[in-house]
């Protein structure tokens, strides 16, 4: 991957957990990789085509000095979080930032917190029998598109099906959405809780009915398995009412356990009944 380096940035600012380092402030000193493709602007000379690294220096500057935290882990935080949302382009971040007077009891150079963050691609399913239900597919899009680290890509048409698993209820209206977020597996299972629970979703009875469902399908190629959540998700390749709507977004996303793609696992359960 191509990456632009911003090396050494002074910023003077207000951070610390001592009082006198948020009246007083201090030097700091940030340094930053942005990765991303920078072939197009290779080839064009056009400013318009590459990652702007005045603007992002001065992004960069005005965040440090413009906020003030206790910890130098929440100033990294939210610079990766800032500039990935500020930057479609930028597919990963490293940032390091230093702290060379830190108010310690002993003598030494520096302190400094280097992390790195990167967009991921997640696709979740949606799905609701109860009340208005694409007033709820709807409102559930609107809310992960404004949630904070979060971007719908591509959303599917919404299509009518059949209840599984428990077939004592109504019809369901299901759809897929692509997902551009910088939040991990847990913090978004997390997040599809909240929505839902804004929805009203309860949860009484095992493929019972349902205001509004978000499952994770797919998250990047992750192959993940623990107590609360199973990625991908262990039955999309049996549901029809996922692999449907997931399949006009995404038909080559490959299954990264079943090395299939979605257009190929939704021929198999059709031919496969």
């Amino acid at each position: 991957m191509d990456c632009i380096k911003i090396k050494n940035l002074e910023v003077f600012a207000k951070h610390g957990v001592f009082p006198e380092e948020r009246v007083y402030g201090q030097k700091f000193i940030i340094s930053a990789a942005l990765y991303a493709d920078l072939r197009a602007a290779g080839k064009s000379d056009r400013l318009q085509d590459t990652i702007d690294y005045d603007e992002n220096s001065r992004a960069i500057k005005g965040f440090v000095a413009d906020n003030s935290f206790n910890l130098i882990e929440t100033i990294a935080e939210g610079l990766a979080s800032m500039l990935l949302n500020r930057n479609h382009a930028l597919k990963r971040v490293w940032l390091e930032v230093k702290k060379p007077w830190a108010k310690l009891g002993v003598q030494l150079e520096t302190i400094s917190v280097e992390i790195e963050r990167q967009r991921h691609t997640a696709y979740i399913a949606l799905g609701s029998n109860m009340g208005d239900r694409e007033a709820h597919l709807n409102k559930a899009v609107n809310e992960l598109d404004m949630a904070h680290d979060c971007r719908v890509v591509h959303v599917s048409k919404f299509i009518k099906t059949e209840p599984y698993g428990y077939e004592d209820q109504g019809e369901f209206l299901n759809g897929c959405l692509e997902l551009d977020t910088l939040l991990p597996p847990q913090e978004l299972l997390a997040l599809l809780h909240e929505i839902e629970d804004k929805a009203g979703r309860t949860r009484d009875i095992r493929w019972g009915p349902r205001s509004l469902d978000l499952d994770i399908i797919f998250y990047d190629d992750l192959d993940l398995s623990c107590d609360e959540l199973r990625i991908p998700h262990i039955e999309a390749h049996k549901r029809e009412f996922v692999l449907q709507p997931l399949n006009s977004i995404a038909p080559y996303k490959m299954h990264p356990v079943f090395k299939k793609t979605t257009l190929e696992l939704l021929d198999e359960l059709r031919n496969n009944p």
